[in-house]
């Protein structure tokens, strides 16, 4: 009797994880990096989601994984934005009193000038809703089909579409030029 799927070595389970992250590791600290602005951090938000990877195969005995590209981006998701969660619950005094210090003589606090046009678009991606910019990166960003968007995000394909017009319709109206007379 042959070792089965569910049966695989465990050399054979490790290098099968080590081909997994050689795959995938840049794309998802590239994703990460985005949604927490860190790469230090990054890189820890994709380890634990290796590390989520081989705790599942080592206590499952290697389970089949149809679509581990999706499930690799959506445990980096919800880790980065654990994360983001985390530091803003520890920020949040800290942020708002250097808002009101900067902003005490009353008037309009200005938008930061923007070096180029990439990082307007980031500055104004940043702006849109927490659902927005997880579709908007994951399909112009990372490439992932509606489908596999869809899968990640625990939304429909038809909803995936409709958050991704939404939000590329915003970034358009906030990223125009400036009309000069």
């Amino acid at each position: 009797m042959g070792i089965g799927k569910n049966q695989r070595s465990s050399q054979d389970q490790i290098e099968e994880l080590e081909m997994i992250v050689a795959e995938h590791e840049t794309a998802l600290l590239r994703y990460a990096t985005r949604l927490v602005n860190d790469p230090h951090t990054a890189q820890d938000v994709v380890q634990k989601t290796f590390i989520k990877l081989f705790e599942k195969w080592r206590d499952k005995g290697y389970p089949e994984m149809k679509n581990i590209r999706a499930w690799l981006y959506r445990v980096t998701h919800n880790g980065a934005i654990d994360h983001i969660r985390h530091e803003s619950r520890l920020n949040t005094l800290h942020e708002r009193h250097t808002e009101e210090a900067a902003c005490a003589d009353g008037h309009h606090c200005p938008t930061p000038v923007l070096k180029d046009r990439k990082e307007e678009v980031l500055f104004h991606l940043k702006q849109l809703d927490e659902s927005e910019q997880q579709v908007v990166l994951l399909r112009m960003e990372q490439g992932l089909s509606y489908q596999e968007i869809a899968h990640v995000t625990g939304r429909s394909v038809g909803n995936v579409g409709c958050v991704l017009h939404h939000a590329v319709k915003k970034l358009a109206t906030r990223v125009q030029p400036e009309v000069t007379s």
